[in-house]
Order: C-alpha cells, then sequence, then structure tokens
C-alpha cells in the first residue's frame, strides 16, 4: 500500500471536482474543515477552494473507516494521532484504480474536437472545463489517445493550410505540457522496483507523447523519472551511470535523432546492470527495416502497446 503522504499537497481540485471523485457533498467537506479541521483547503482570492491529491487521497480512506462504523469524531481522532507520530494512514484508493465512471453524453472525438476549439481561440478556461468534463467520463488512456492526441494533430493540420500560426500551436503544446505535468505531480512517486528513464532523443522537441507514456507509466505504479526534450546521448549515458535505469525510452520522430541514437543502444548496454533502450516515434514506425539494426527495443506505435511492452520487459513493483 501507499501512503497518503506520499501524494501531492498541490491545491489543484476545485470543490466539485472532490465531490465528482469522493461522492462528498461540498456541505460535508465544509463541515468537516469548520468542526474537526481535517482539511485546510487553500482558499483563492474570490473565496473557491482548492484541493490536493493528498486531500482526496485522505477523503477516500475516512469513507471507508465511515463504512467500518466508525464515527467521524473517531475518524478524525485516528487520523491526528497518525500525524503526532510523524506517519500517514495508508491510502485506501490510488489514481491508477479505476473507479466507476459516468456514461459519457458525447463520444471521446467530441471532445478532441471541442478541445482543438478552444485551443485555437486561446481559451484557457474553456479548455480547462473541457479536460475536468473529459476525466468524468474517460479514463487517462482513451483522453491521452482519443482526445489530446487528436486535438494535437487537428493544431497541425490547421498549421500546415495556413489557418493558423505557429506560436498558436506552440502556446496550445505548452498548456497541455502543462496540464500532463500536473498530472504527473499528483500521482505519487513510487520509488520502488526498476529505474525507467522516459525523454526525447537529441534534436528532439516534441515531447507531448512521451510525456503522457510518462504519466501512465507512473500511474501504473513504475518507478519513472520524465527528462524532457532534446537529450544529448552522452548526458543521458553519463545520468544512467548515476541512477542505473532498467530501462530508458527515448522518442525518434526524424531522421537526425535516429543518426545520433545509432550506437546508443550498445552504449547504454556496456553500463553496469546492462539497462535496455527502448524507443518510439513516427520516423522508426515508419522504417521496420531501420528498426531491425537499430538495437534496442522498439516499444511500438501507440501509448497502449507501449504499456504492454514495458509491462512485459518489467513487472511492476
Amino acid at each position: 500500500m501507499t501512503s497518503i503522504g506520499s501524494y501531492s499537497a498541490e491545491p489543484v481540485f476545485t470543490i466539485k471536482s472532490v465531490q465528482t471523485r469522493t461522492n462528498i457533498k461540498p456541505v460535508t467537506l465544509r463541515a468537516w474543515e469548520r468542526r474537526y479541521d481535517l482539511l485546510a483547503p487553500v482558499r483563492m482570492p474570490n473565496g473557491y477552494r482548492l484541493y490536493s491529491e493528498r486531500d482526496i487521497q485522505l477523503l477516500f480512506w475516512v469513507q471507508r473507516k465511515l463504512d467500518s462504523g466508525m464515527s467521524i469524531s473517531q475518524v478524525v481522532q485516528q487520523f491526528k494521532q497518525a500525524r503526532q507520530n510523524d506517519t500517514w494512514p495508508e491510502t485506501i484508493q490510488s489514481i491508477a484504480s479505476e473507479a466507476p465512471r459516468l456514461k459519457a453524453p458525447r463520444p471521446a472525438r467530441d471532445y478532441a474536437e471541442i478541445m482543438f476549439g478552444a485551443l485555437v481561440s486561446s481559451n484557457e478556461q474553456r479548455a480547462n472545463a473541457i479536460f475536468e468534463d473529459s476525466q468524468k467520463y474517460f479514463d487517462l488512456l482513451t483522453i491521452f489517445q482519443e482526445i489530446i492526441t487528436p486535438a494535437v494533430a487537428l493544431l497541425e493540420e490547421a498549421w500546415y493550410r495556413g489557418e493558423i500560426r505557429i506560436a498558436t500551436v506552440h502556446a496550445a503544446s505548452t498548456y497541455l505540457k502543462g496540464k500532463l505535468l500536473a498530472l504527473m505531480q499528483i500521482m505519487p512517486m513510487s520509488k520502488e522496483g526498476a529505474l525507467i528513464l522516459v525523454g526525447c532523443g537529441p534534436e528532439e522537441t516534441h515531447e507531448l507523447n512521451l510525456l503522457m507514456f510518462a504519466v501512465l507509466l507512473r500511474q501504473a505504479g513504475y518507478f519513472v523519472e520524465y527528462l524532457g526534450p532534446d537529450l544529448p546521448t552522452d548526458d543521458v549515458i553519463d545520468y544512467s551511470t548515476s541512477v542505473r535505469p532498467k530501462l530508458v525510452i527515448l522518442s525518434i520522430t526524424n531522421e537526425n535523432t535516429a543518426y545520433l541514437l545509432k550506437d546508443f543502444a550498445q552504449a547504454l548496454g556496456s553500463l553496469r546492470g546492462r539497462p535496455k533502450f527502448g524507443y518510439t516515434g513516427q520516423y522508426m514506425q515508419d522504417n521496420e527495416t531501420l528498426r531491425a539494426q537499430f538495437g534496442g527495443i522498439y516499444i511500438g506505435p501507440t501509448l497502449e502497446e507501449g504499456i504492454k511492452t514495458v509491462k512485459q520487459l518489467i513487472a511492476v513493483p
């Protein structure tokens, strides 16, 4: 089990989002805050409360205790005793678990087109609402594969046709990157089992797919670090020598990145522990002959296939 204290304390969820996740009414949340000092949400200038993933995991634990027959005052006393001993209760429900979801009023592809419209118009408030709404109906894999990925494709097509400026594409990518990083930060950082490093190969700056992949790996319970875009091979080798990963996964979407990584599998495999090299990306997907000569492991063309490949290589701790 995972300690509640290992979850992020960053305040990012509205009281409505907390109600959706936990089925606890706002009036109850406010009462527990006022009477028992159980929660301490951040108060925004407009009066809105913002809760963290740690708060939500605590509420799952409280619900389980109440269901077992304890009173709320007994639950609060047990929690405060644990905190006085500088410990946290163990979580009841993790982010990786699949909670029952509401029936979606429209297909995921429709959300992709709506998200595209919000991003093109630089309407961040609308994009936030769409992202939050989609989480009520779809798991992260569906959101990534059927909403975010198609929305980004629509942006690139619109730019190619001259309908939008490249600045619009960059702004949208920056927004989506922020949402993905926030998702990763609210998940518990498992430090059990084999370390997986994920990032983009040298001169590779298209990082949204790899970032989505890193989020899914962390959600699945893996010990994963996301290293970002444009990683020089020497730096990755030096860092791997220090942290000793079991697997290094890099994206390759252009010919020059592939050229710069042609000897990487051999160099990585010569390190202590012999870490494996995994790769993905459109260029390698389109060049099956090159994959046969490249060394390393092609993890697959989609996020879903990539997760399955990693599970075949490394067991979840």
